[in-house]
């Protein structure tokens, strides 16, 4: 339990810094561009680790599966995450990014057959109250074109919660650092695509100091070594405890939005947070009983 949640700690303090390099890095690389550059940075720390771990490699690997991971846990939500701080400031993305546990057990009910207790439908619920005060219960804007900011962070966590079980269930004997290599180099691919169809990365822009500080920060360390210890959870522990290190996010990255940006915190703000995490917090708990189960594990 000591290295389950050092991990939690350690990931929750590097996540939450990615928001500000996520904000910084998009000028220069622009949406897909980001999603390349921080997925193919953490791709170069993790090679040399999978070549070391070769013989560890199941096979055959199961390929379909990895590419939905890849594509899912990394490649489409950190576009959606990234596009929608080009609407909404680091703060708010890192509140609503908080709701990944409420839908990874949700999805987990509806397509993996977890079993949800009444408390942890409570705690969904609550999220979701927590969203709308976010929102200042304006929920119009998840239909117009406010769409991109709050409504792109809630698809992008929605992916995370699906990818957790799906990793779960269909990629427990997978090791660690392949998974997390191949799934990044997925990703990469799915930020080339995305490239393709709006803008080409200036390269002039990220050989500037500030910009590869950032490279180093959010694709070394937020994308490539956050993997791992994020894998490591899901493996060690499980889906529901490997996401809840949304709970500690939030704190960090609004107290780096403020102090990198001037990012207000609001009263709003607050409320909407402490509301999403009590609610994370019903929606994960474990419940006695003589197996000691979780109620929203699936395996």
């Amino acid at each position: 339990m000591l290295r389950l949640y050092s991990a939690l700690l350690s990931l929750s303090l590097i996540w939450g810094l990615s928001f500000v390099f996520i904000k910084i890095l998009l000028e220069a690389a622009g949406v897909w561009g980001t999603v390349f550059v921080r997925c193919i940075a953490g791709v170069v720390i993790l090679l040399p680790i999978l070549w070391l771990k070769r013989k560890e490699i199941v096979r055959p690997l199961p390929w379909k599966s990895l590419v939905i991971i890849g594509v899912l846990n990394a490649g489409l939500p950190w576009g959606l995450i990234t596009l929608s701080e080009t609407k909404i400031t680091t703060s708010s993305a890192s509140v609503l990014n908080a709701t990944t546990p409420i839908w990874t057990g949700l999805l987990g009910y509806l397509l993996f057959s977890s079993k949800l207790s009444k408390g942890q439908w409570i705690g969904i619920l609550t999220g979701f109250v927590g969203i709308l005060v976010l929102m200042d219960f304006n929920i119009q804007t998840l239909f117009g074109e406010s769409f991109f900011g709050v409504g792109t962070m809630l698809v992008a966590t929605a992916c995370y919660g699906f990818s957790t079980q799906y990793a779960k269930k269909k990629l427990g004997n997978i090791g660690v650092v392949a998974l997390t290599t191949i799934s990044l180099l997925v990703g990469a691919a799915v930020g080339v695509i995305g490239m393709i169809f709006t803008h080409p990365i200036q390269i002039e822009k990220l050989i500037e100091p500030k910009v590869l500080l950032v490279i180093i920060g959010l694709g070394c360390f937020g994308s490539g070594i956050a993997q791992l210890l994020y894998y490591f959870m899901v493996r060690e522990g499980s889906p529901e405890f490997a996401s809840t290190v949304t709970y500690i996010i939030p704190l960090s990255a609004i107290l780096w939005g403020y102090v990198f940006f001037k990012e207000p915190i609001t009263t709003q703000l607050i409320i909407g947070l402490f509301i999403i995490l009590f609610g994370v917090f019903l929606s994960t708990r474990k419940v006695k009983s003589k197996d000691k189960v979780l109620l929203s594990q699936k395996v």
